[in-house]
């Protein structure tokens, strides 16, 4: 592991040790970051999901790394993916090891949301390993050339997961925070294509997020 995300556990927990730092930081202090303690994470339920009203199918391990975000890296990105495959398909493709590739959530075309990895794990979604540790990856299902495909319930409860994510990191509503696979930077994809209304998009998430972000589940 690397990266500007772990400075944190190697200043608290590399050089000074646990029983410096409860002297300093206090009891009450290491009682609450017990998990930052290397080999150590963060409290998990099995099916959990972070957003309300989604169902949980779990992505297999070769497709995730296990992290403790954002604590060990910062969340400051969406990245909106179209499926290429329909809905089923694409669950059993993230369950499957020799796949090597995830997403954080898939929404269905009926407006669906299934989560296949925590938000607090990096998912192997955009190719790019510094977009991966900082983003949440969504799935949308369909074809980047169908316009059918892009149905007002899959916007709407696109739009509603994204602002909950907005919401709960502080992410900003705009096409810098937000983007397409396309563009991340080295990537080969074309999704979400020239047919998924970023307009649209945008204007439902920051209408969604003013009306109140629904609560984060379990």
């Amino acid at each position: 592991m690397g990266g500007k995300g772990r400075t944190r556990r190697a200043v608290l927990f590399g050089g000074l040790g646990i029983f410096a730092v409860a002297a300093i930081a206090g009891r009450d202090e290491i009682g609450r970051a017990w998990w930052l303690l290397p080999g150590v994470s963060k409290p998990r339920q099995e099916g959990a999901v972070d957003h309300a009203g989604a169902s949980w199918t779990a992505a297999s391990p070769a497709n995730w790394r296990r992290a403790d975000r954002p604590d060990d890296y910062r969340v400051d990105r969406i990245v909106v993916h179209v499926t290429q495959g329909g809905f089923r398909t694409s669950v059993d493709a993230f369950r499957n090891p020799w796949h090597k590739a995830s997403a954080h959530y898939i929404v269905r075309q009926d407006g669906h949301v299934e989560q296949m990895v925590r938000e607090l794990d990096v998912a192997f979604h955009s190719g790019n390993r510094s977009m991966n540790e900082r983003s949440v990856g969504i799935e949308h299902e369909g074809f980047v050339d169908r316009p059918r495909d892009f149905t007002d319930a899959m916007y709407a409860a696109s739009a509603r997961l994204a602002a909950d994510v907005c919401h709960r990191y502080g992410i900003p509503v705009d096409r810098k925070h937000i983007l397409g696979h396309s563009e991340v930077p080295g990537s080969d994809h074309t999704d979400p294509g020239p047919l998924w209304d970023w307009g649209r998009y945008l204007r439902m998430v920051g209408e969604a997020l003013r009306a109140g972000a629904p609560p984060a589940a379990g």
